[in-house]
């Protein structure tokens, strides 16, 4: 599994913005504090894996990376190839970039 951190990610969004962001989240926390992209809950993932591309890099995110890194265990058992899971997810996002 390809972890990334919040600091690593947004240098990263610098130079290459061909990501797409993925909040597995539930939609209250979503609307709560997100940091953009679609939001498909854990429990939709896999009913909805049609939504998220193999050809371009895709980071998970959830509010500690432990959701996120279940959803990539799961695309991964479908075949993708192209995940990154945001380490340590929003709290690590709030405490490093805001």
């Amino acid at each position: 599994m390809k972890n990334i951190t919040p600091t690593d990610f947004k240098e990263l969004l610098k130079k290459d913005d061909h990501f797409l962001l993925v909040d597995v989240r539930e939609a209250w926390e979503h609307a709560a504090y997100n940091i953009g992209g679609m939001l498909i809950p854990l429990g939709e993932l896999v009913s909805r894996r049609q939504e998220i591309p193999q050809d371009l890099p895709v980071l998970l995110y959830c509010e500690k990376g432990i959701r996120s890194m279940i959803a990539i265990q799961r695309l991964e058992m479908l075949g993708y190839t192209n995940l990154y899971n945001l380490a340590g997810g929003m709290k690590a996002w709030k405490e490093q970039i805001t």
